[in-house]
């Protein structure tokens, strides 16, 4: 017991005496003194040697020296990780500047809505170059040579016309259909796909029209597909985009890629269709191009337009948010006035 009690005593010198001025030597003491290969534990290994009348004195000793280790340790721990604040200049106690949430743009939330809602009926979401040949933007949607959207003034286009390119002038994307289109060239029916994305168009910039723009455009497929299908279609966004009590109208159009072509309307969601500015006291307001897929357009895309038929429409999505939220400039979504975007902060 004697020669134990003098290996606790140089034992207890040595932590006392041990010189700890950077990590590193605190993890030698550590090493040295606490682990399970460590000096005070070899001496409670020793306990088993000691007579029984003498165990639990020995263990008591052995633990007091653990104790003042271990209290050595913490402290000089608690040291290193601390940094002063004299040292950085900043109170790490002084409660922090409260920070603003950010606010997702409009034009994102309508258009995360409206995927929302053709996802629910099984429409997948489809992308596309926004530079694009004129086979994918304008010849295989069957717009013909002398269509006024190939001038200039309508589009913007990036490369002239190479002699022998059969894809024709490169050019922004006048529309979202170039990508229905390399749809319908790498998959065969049944296709129930919308195509959102940024459009670009040579337009005098105003309230009500912009060089750029969204759009998103549905693409439905398959056999027996009827004019009621996209009525039906367009009635159920249209109930779950505004309210559940919008009517819908469709008007005769034309568009080269639809036969029979529509443009459909809404029950004003301003006026409840008794008429204001808004609706220009029609009581409606125009939201979309709509109609089914005209059958050259199918073939143009080595889809066999006698075993299958389909629509397409179309929406701008400026015109939904300007409807959801009350917008009368169009210029707004694009200006980053952060009085406007913070409006969103909570939608």
């Amino acid at each position: 017991m004697a020669m134990s009690s003098d290996k606790v005593k140089s034992l207890l010198h040595e932590v006392e005496s041990f010189k700890i001025e950077t990590k590193e030597q605190l993890e030698n003491f550590r090493l040295q003194f606490l682990s399970k290969k460590g000096s005070i534990q070899e001496l409670f290994g020793r306990i088993k040697d000691i007579e029984p009348a003498m165990r639990k004195e020995y263990g008591a000793v052995v633990n007091d020296l653990k104790n003042k280790a271990e209290e050595k340790f913490i402290a000089l721990k608690e040291k290193f990780e601390y940094t002063p604040a004299e040292s950085t200049g900043i109170d790490y106690s002084l409660p922090g500047e409260p920070m603003q949430s950010g606010a997702m743009h409009p034009i994102s939330i309508a258009r995360n809505r409206i995927i929302e809602i053709f996802s629910a009926i099984g429409f997948v979401v489809s992308d596309g170059p926004e530079i694009e040949d004129d086979w994918h933007n304008f010849s295989a949607l069957n717009f013909p040579e002398e269509h006024p959207a190939r001038d200039m003034q309508d589009t913007f286009f990036v490369s002239p016309t190479d002699e022998g390119d059969t894809k024709g002038p490169m050019a922004l994307r006048t529309h979202t259909s170039s990508v229905q289109v390399r749809i319908m060239e790498n998959n065969q029916p049944p296709i129930r796909t919308i195509s959102p994305g940024r459009v670009y168009r040579n337009e005098a910039i105003s309230a009500r029209a912009h060089c750029f723009f969204h759009q998103v455009e549905g693409l439905y497929i398959d056999t027996d597909v009827s004019f009621a299908d996209l009525k039906q279609t367009l009635l159920y966004f249209a109930k779950e985009m505004f309210s559940s009590d919008t009517k819908i109208r469709l008007r005769p159009s034309y568009f080269p890629f639809t036969e029979p072509s529509a443009e459909m309307d809404i029950s004003c969601s301003i006026c409840k269709g008794k008429g204001c500015n808004v609706c220009k006291y029609t009581g409606w307001v125009e939201i979309l191009g709509c109609g089914m897929v005209d059958p050259a357009v199918l073939d143009n895309c080595k889809i066999d337009s006698k075993k299958y038929s389909g629509y397409a429409f179309g929406m701008g999505i400026e015109r939904i948010a300007m409807l959801n939220h009350g917008i009368n400039d169009l210029r707004l979504f694009s200006e980053n006035d952060l009085r406007f975007l913070r409006q969103f902060g909570g939608v």
